[in-house]
């Protein structure tokens, strides 16, 4: 065993980030870091986004990789355990150039045509294990996020957006996962959060504990959350999550 002189070495807790660990897109609280720092010393920990690593270090910290046991960029398709770099995955070498062109075209095309009140910068981003699309754009202020969720909610802008894209690309095996506050992942089926499990198997992990707040159909924690292999634990906010977190681990 990698993880000895945990009280609970074979029992691992993976973390959604945003919505769970932190609010959408904004910095972990001292409460959460402390919580995380005794949680540790009684079982392994890590945290599994969409987002690259970049991002999460802003959410999390500058010295998250020394955090976590295991941090999961992009669903694990960037990994790290123990500071150290894992096996990664590329989106482009899977997909080719050709069929994600098609794809870009059909995306800007489509956010082009969109009614919305606001529009804001960068509203396709490539990260290596897949793409984010954002119909309002990922530059939007925190208030400007919380009122397209609200007129997302209301309009059901991404749901419609994910349905003409499958319409569309029924050929391609790609999953679209609608996560966060404004926008959703497309990546290969199979490369939703589940990815990453296989970078713990051979720990032999009797528990793994996945705590999320997407984890309905549809939302990007969803497949975890189902996973015979996880337990899973549906949460509301940062603070539920410790609530449950003292609730398990007498914290």
């Amino acid at each position: 065993m990698s993880f000895a002189d945990k009280e609970q070495p074979k029992t691992l807790c993976l973390f959604d980030v945003d919505g769970t660990l932190t609010p959408a897109r904004l910095v972990i609280s001292p409460e959460m870091d402390d919580l995380l720092k005794e949680l540790r010393k009684k079982c392994v920990i890590g945290f599994v986004g969409g987002s690259d690593l970049a991002k999460q270090v802003e959410q999390l910290g500058s010295d998250v990789l020394n955090k976590f046991d295991y941090c999961f960029s992009e669903n694990g398709l960037t990994a790290y355990k123990l500071g150290k770099e894992l096996a990664s995955q590329s989106f482009i070498s899977w997909i080719g150039d050709k069929k994600y062109n098609e794809l870009v075209v059909f995306i800007l095309k489509y956010l082009s045509e969109l009614d919305l009140p606001v529009r804001r910068g960068t509203f396709i981003e490539f990260r290596n294990g897949m793409i984010n699309v954002s119909p309002v754009g990922r530059n939007a202020s925190t208030q400007e996020r919380n009122d397209y969720e609200k007129y997302d909610l209301e309009h059901k802008i991404r749901e419609k957006m994910v349905a003409a894209l499958k319409a569309a690309f029924p050929d391609l095996a790609l999953t679209y996962s609608i996560g966060g506050q404004i926008s959703f992942d497309v990546f290969p089926t199979g490369w939703d959060k589940t990815y990453c499990l296989q970078h713990v198997e051979s720990e032999g992990f009797e528990a793994i504990h996945f705590f999320g707040d997407k984890s309905y159909k549809g939302g990007n924690d969803y497949e975890i959350y189902e996973d015979k292999r996880t337990i899973g634990h549906a949460v509301k906010s940062p603070a539920d999550t410790m609530r449950i977190l003292k609730e398990l681990f007498n914290l």
